[in-house]
C-alpha cells in the first residue's frame, strides 16, 4: 500500500491536538455519547476493500454516508478472524476489554467488529439473548434517564419516543438484549459517530458503525445467544 498519506497525517494530527486542548467533554444519558477527542488517523490509506465495505448506503430508508476510515483504528474494521472465544457457532461474544464483538461462525472462525462501550458505572455484562431486532428503530429513554435529564421527556414513552433517523441514538439497526425473559435495556445498535469506536463513551449500549450493525443484523436471527464480558475466553 502507498505511504504517500503520511504528510497529510502529520498535519491533521497537529490539528487534532490543537482542538483537543480546547474541547470539553459532555455527557448524555442512555445510548447517547459523550464527546471525546478523535483518535489519531490511520497512518496508511485504507485498503480499497475496506473503503467499499464502509461506503455510502444510499438505498437505506435514511441514506447513510460513508465512514471516514482515517478516523477509525484499522484493527476495528470488520473482518473474518480465527475464533478466540470457544463459544458455539451462532453466538455473539462482546469482549469489553478489547472493544471487539465476535459473531462465532462454523469452522473455528468468527466475524469480528469494533465497538464502543458504556462508560464506567453504566456498563452491563452477562449472558442473554437477542430477543428481537428492528430496522431504523425509535429510541425511548427509560424513566430514570429522563429523571437525570428532563429535556429527554419529549422522547418518553407517552410521547412515542424519538423517531428513527440518522440522529437517533440507536442508528440504523438495533438488537435488543434480554436476560431471563426481561429487557436489560441495553442494545447492540448503530452509530454515525464512528470516531467513538474503540472507546468507552456511551451509557451502557454496545455501538457499532452503521455499516457494521447492518451487516450483523442481516447475519443473526432473533433468540441469538449473547455473552458480554471482559475477555473473550469462556473460562475468563
Amino acid at each position: 500500500m502507498s505511504t504517500n498519506f503520511r504528510p497529510q497525517f502529520a498535519i491533521h494530527r497537529r490539528d487534532l491536538l490543537a482542538m483537543a486542548a480546547t474541547a470539553g467533554a459532555f455527557a448524555l444519558a442512555g445510548c447517547t455519547t459523550v464527546r471525546t477527542d478523535d483518535p489519531e488517523p490511520a497512518e496508511r490509506a485504507p485498503e480499497p476493500s475496506f473503503i467499499s465495505m464502509y461506503g455510502a448506503m444510499p438505498n437505506e430508508d435514511f441514506p447513510i454516508p460513508p465512514v471516514d476510515l482515517t478516523k477509525v483504528d484499522e484493527k476495528f474494521y470488520r473482518r473474518l478472524v480465527d475464533d478466540p472465544t470457544g463459544a458455539a457457532p451462532g453466538t455473539i461474544v462482546v469482549d469489553t476489554s478489547k472493544y471487539f464483538l465476535y459473531l462465532v461462525r462454523p469452522g473455528g472462525k468468527a466475524m469480528r467488529y469494533g465497538v464502543g462501550l458504556g462508560r464506567q458505572g453504566f456498563t452491563w455484562s452477562g449472558e442473554g439473548v437477542i430477543a428481537w431486532k428492528q430496522r431504523w428503530p425509535k429510541w425511548t429513554p427509560p424513566a430514570e434517564m429522563i429523571a437525570r435529564q428532563p429535556k429527554l421527556a419529549k422522547y418518553g414513552a407517552e410521547n412515542g419516543g424519538m423517531p428513527p433517523g440518522l440522529d437517533n441514538p440507536l442508528g440504523s439497526r438495533a438488537l435488543y438484549i434480554f436476560q431471563n425473559g426481561q429487557d436489560t435495556l441495553f442494545r447492540l445498535h448503530g452509530t454515525p459517530e464512528y470516531a467513538t469506536i474503540g472507546k468507552a463513551v456511551s451509557s451502557g449500549c454496545v455501538r457499532l458503525m452503521n455499516q457494521d450493525i447492518i451487516d450483523l443484523y442481516d447475519r443473526v436471527p432473533s433468540q441469538t445467544p449473547i455473552i458480554v464480558r471482559r475477555g473473550v475466553g469462556l473460562d475468563v
